[in-house]
């Protein structure tokens, strides 16, 4: 399959770009000016594009593609893939559903509990020395409270189960209600948030999610409650966020992702009730190894003709 030109748009594991550069004839167009170039001259040659969550073909993109046959994502997010103009054209989408849901739970129940506990600033009390000048403060317990779930997908429920091993209450809210699920459902974000300790953000990003995390809601959680984001940065209306943890409307918040990711709002640098990660929800070795040969199974399928293995569209 190597004479079959693929277009890389967003940020993968090096192992995954390799694999393409052996097996396909790989075009890289994560950057703007580059990816104008290979346009110019191999738009027309080029049959699959493999996007990440970094990174998608929008509707300009697809449109200048005429030869353009399959989508191959290397995250289970889709945001940054047109998919409205996938279905236009024909164009299949794939992703990497399953094989990260269980590192990225493992990771949301690690943030409730370095919030909870204040884990990252325990241990910059001990390496500042000040553990000699006397004791860090009482911390808040995880145990037995009430974790409310914004999007029970793969994600939510796996986050769900292990909060059971905590004796959590668990409920939560999604845009239908789930009649196998024996956790308690809320017909609103602002009534999940009212009524739990933990509200996890794990919903897709939509045009109904975005910013579904607003003021309002954000006061239903109220000073004692701690905010979680697993999902995507634009689930969250930020500066009203900031401002809540600021005027010591929110209780904490533990965030893996931002709206405007690498930058992240400098005034949660300094508060101890707050923990920071790069987006890092999948970010094992062997759980990125898992994506990229999904992705990589996935065009082989296609090409094939076979099933694809994790159809979106």
């Amino acid at each position: 399959m190597g004479s079959i030109s693929v277009l890389l748009v967003g940020k993968v594991l090096p192992y995954l770009e390799q694999e393409l550069d052996k097996r396909y004839n790989l075009f890289r167009g994560i950057d703007p000016s580059q990816r104008a170039a290979v346009l110019r001259d191999h738009a027309a040659s080029i049959r699959a594009v493999v996007a990440s969550s970094s990174g998608g073909p929008d509707a300009a993109l697809i449109e200048a593609l005429p030869k353009l046959e399959i989508v191959s994502s290397f995250s289970v997010g889709v945001d940054r893939i047109d998919l409205q103009k996938c279905k236009e054209k024909g164009v299949r989408v794939t992703n990497t559903p399953d094989v990260l849901t269980d590192e990225v739970a493992d990771l949301t129940i690690g943030l409730i509990l370095a919030v909870l506990r204040r884990i990252c600033e325990c241990d910059r009390y001990v390496r500042s020395g000040n553990w000699k000048k006397g004791d860090y403060k009482l911390t808040t317990k995880f145990s037995g409270k009430t974790l409310g779930i914004l999007g029970l997908g793969r994600i939510g429920a796996a986050v769900a189960k292990r909060a059971e091993g905590f004796d959590c209450s668990i409920c939560y809210y999604s845009r239908n209600e789930k009649p196998d699920s024996k956790y308690k459902y809320y017909p609103s974000v602002v009534e999940l948030a009212s009524n739990c300790d933990v509200l996890v953000v794990a919903c897709p990003l939509t045009s109904e999610t975005h910013h579904i995390i607003n003021r309002e809601v954000i006061n239903a959680l109220g000073p004692k409650g701690v905010l979680i984001n697993i999902g995507r940065g634009k689930h969250v209306d930020e500066p009203e966020l900031v401002s809540a943890l600021l005027e010591g409307r929110l209780g904490g918040a533990g965030l893996d992702v931002f709206e405007k990711e690498p930058h992240v709002p400098e005034e949660l640098f300094g508060l101890e009730n707050v923990v920071l990660l790069p987006h890092v929800g999948s970010a094992t070795v062997e759980t990125r190894t898992a994506m990229a040969d999904l992705v990589l199974d996935n065009l082989e399928a296609h090409f094939l003709g076979k099933p694809l293995l994790t159809p979106l569209v």
